[in-house]
């Protein structure tokens, strides 16, 4: 007795990578829209700015270590006094064709409307922890990037040198309010109750 067996043809990868391509739009003409559609179904981090995507790398597993830290630092002050604390991946709008991932963002209140939940629209602190790859973007892309969005408060955590630059806005630039080291507490400036040991997020395992 015979039986039918039915055949699949697969498509060669050199042959898909060629009908992703003519699918998906170029880099520089992908809209708000098409980047968040593309990011709601894909656990990736992914910025966008004026048609331009740009994958960011993987964290490591200090990165994590010390991003962990923060969080629960900061969650545990903040939230207990009304705020809302919340970590990447989830996407913050810097202004119409503009969305970056900051490691930590951070609202007063929990109620406050720019905490919308396909992403936020504006934060009140942002954290960003200083990446292997590309320095540049944490220490001076993104000071550019928040102070645009209008972020009164920007924390700048260098695994690197173990320092934890804490910045304010001001006319719509950051001017520096500390570099703290080992030995030293990193302070809020818009709570100044609020801090953190610097040796303590570094030695974070």
């Amino acid at each position: 007795m015979c039986s039918a067996q039915s055949t699949t043809t697969l498509v060669p990868e050199p042959e898909w990578k060629d009908v992703l391509v003519q699918i998906l739009p170029p880099q520089w003409r992908w809209t708000e829209e098409e980047y968040l559609i593309l990011t709601d179904h894909r656990n990736l981090l992914v910025e966008f700015t004026d048609g331009f995507l740009e994958v960011l790398p993987t964290p490591t597993d200090k990165h994590q270590a010390i991003l962990g830290f923060l969080y629960l630092a900061f969650q545990k002050f903040f939230e207990a006094r009304g705020g809302k604390v919340r970590f990447a991946p989830l996407r913050l709008r810097i202004r119409a064709g503009k969305f970056r991932e900051p490691d930590l963002r951070l609202l007063l209140s929990a109620a406050d409307s720019r905490r919308q939940n396909r992403f936020w629209i504006g934060a009140d602190l942002a954290v960003e922890v200083v990446s292997e790859d590309k320095p540049q973007r944490d220490l001076l892309d993104k000071r550019s990037d928040y102070a645009e969005a209008g972020v009164p408060e920007y924390w700048v955590v260098n695994p690197h040198s173990e320092t934890i630059t804490v910045l304010r806005l001001r006319a719509n630039t950051y001017e520096e309010i500390g570099v703290f080291t080992r030995g030293q507490m990193a302070a809020s400036v818009l709570v100044p109750e609020f801090s953190v040991s610097v040796g303590s997020v570094f030695d974070a395992d």
